[in-house]
């Protein structure tokens, strides 16, 4: 019994410094000069196990997937890598799988290539990147330090697709990120 007191005891008292975690998913961030809103954010999960948390920022609130796809203004999806499972190799098949499910466009499969390039760099637990979509181009930002340019909304429907297209990466993940 003196042993589960204590324990509780410990717990309580570290529950403040859980609390001050950073919060990367800010209920407005500035991305691509403007102010946007975040819209909704979930976890990706895999056999039982949280990989990263996903935060989709746009300019008005939505819960239509079709019409933020495809939207031609500021919008943003920011991932927080939460786990040490995912590795640059891991990120790369995720990606090459995500996009076949999302498009079957071999238009942008350069682009592709440009977006697994940014990955080739290790991955670490707690890394965060923002995938901003300014009219015209998708900005990578990796840990606030750009990481590439890929031109085209097409780009942008395709990427964004992986988690808000009719066959998305998770179904639990997509109704997050709309908010619901």
């Amino acid at each position: 019994m003196r042993t589960l007191l204590k324990f509780w005891l410990a717990l309580l008292c570290l529950l403040p410094v859980i609390g001050q975690a950073a919060d990367n998913f800010p209920a407005q961030q500035t991305l691509a000069g403007q102010a946007l809103t975040l819209n909704g954010k979930g976890i990706r999960t895999k056999a039982f196990f949280n990989l990263y948390t996903a935060g989709l920022y746009v300019q008005a609130k939505s819960t239509d997937a079709a019409a933020i796809l495809a939207s031609d203004t500021p919008t943003a999806i920011r991932l927080e890598v939460t786990s040490s499972m995912i590795t640059s190799e891991k990120m790369e098949e995720a990606v090459r799988e995500g996009f076949k499910k999302s498009t079957a466009d071999p238009a942008i499969q350069p682009r592709i290539e440009q977006l697994i390039g940014v990955f080739k760099e290790e991955i670490k637990e707690g890394d965060v990147y923002d995938f901003v979509y300014k009219p015209t181009n998708v900005v990578i930002i990796k840990n606030g330090k750009p990481s590439a340019t890929i031109a085209g909304n097409d780009f942008k429907q395709a990427l964004f697709g992986i988690w808000l297209g009719e066959n998305p990466v998770q179904a639990s993940l997509k109704k997050a990120l709309l908010g619901q």
